[in-house]
């Protein structure tokens, strides 16, 4: 059995292990939105998805009997060149192509599709075990959502792979919705909410916090129109939107002051 000095001596290495650890965590990094260009953006689109492919902006949209994917939006009409149309039975949810294949979530009929991604031709479908909002991709694996704290990797099967909790300070962070792989990191909606969080895909902690208050101008909105959701990346520039939005944006951060 350990001494009363080693059991003290054990205890004070305990702590500093503890003290070292939390001095370590960096704090939370908190953004603000400053817009740089204004794109129209179809008033009829429920966003669900949106990514950039080969330079092309796509976008999933949702609601029974208005569901679709939309490839190749003109950013200057908003007009898409190519659309699929879904049967009213599918609310359609979060999308992206990996590799040469285009996958496509829907909300809770337990189904996800896969489709050829230049044409846009059917190829497959698989049971979906949980409910479907958000996907992108690491290049590797798809990533998705299920409105939980909970981020799922899969396989091209839609085979779980793992899974992380996103947490904030400790907390999980409950209702993540529209994911963006961005330089490493994923981005993620807040549904209900004009909050965007960026994650380390590591661990699930939540390393920066995006405020998008007021990126839609009141002057843009209508008894319709929905709230934040759809981010995408080129390689080069961010686009944020929202359900049933007259206006994509292309924006940067601006780094707030830290609170702490």
């Amino acid at each position: 059995m350990f001494s009363t000095s080693q059991r003290i001596f054990t205890l004070l290495l305990f702590l500093a292990g503890m003290l070292s650890a939390s001095c370590s965590e960096k704090p939370v990094a908190e953004y603000q939105i400053e817009i740089i260009q204004t794109f129209p953006h179809d008033t009829t689109s429920y966003t669900q998805g949106l990514f950039f492919h080969q330079g092309k902006l796509c976008e999933s949209t949702g609601m029974h009997g208005e569901s679709t994917f939309r490839q190749d939006i003109d950013l200057a009409s908003g007009i898409a060149k190519k659309k699929l149309s879904f049967d009213k039975r599918y609310f359609v949810e979060g999308s992206v192509v990996l590799g040469d294949e285009l996958f496509i979530l829907t909300w809770n009929e337990k189904r996800a599709f896969v489709y050829d991604a230049q044409t846009l031709n059917f190829k497959r479908r698989h049971r979906y075990p949980r409910e479907g909002w958000g996907l992108t991709t690491n290049g590797k694996e798809l990533i998705a959502s299920d409105g939980s704290s909970r981020l799922y990797f899969m396989d091209t099967k839609f085979e779980v792979k793992r899974s992380i909790d996103v947490t904030l300070e400790g907390k999980k962070v409950q209702w993540l919705n529209e994911l963006e792989w961005i330089d490493g990191k994923i981005w993620a909606n807040i549904y209900t909410s004009d909050l965007i969080v960026i994650i380390d895909p590591s661990n699930g902690k939540v390393i920066g916090k995006i405020n998008a208050h007021n990126l839609l101008p009141s002057s843009q909105r209508s008894p319709r129109t929905d709230v934040l959701n759809g981010i995408a990346y080129d390689g080069k520039h961010i686009y944020l939107t929202g359900k049933y939005w007259p206006s994509l944006f292309e924006i940067k951060l601006i780094k707030a002051d830290s609170k702490r």
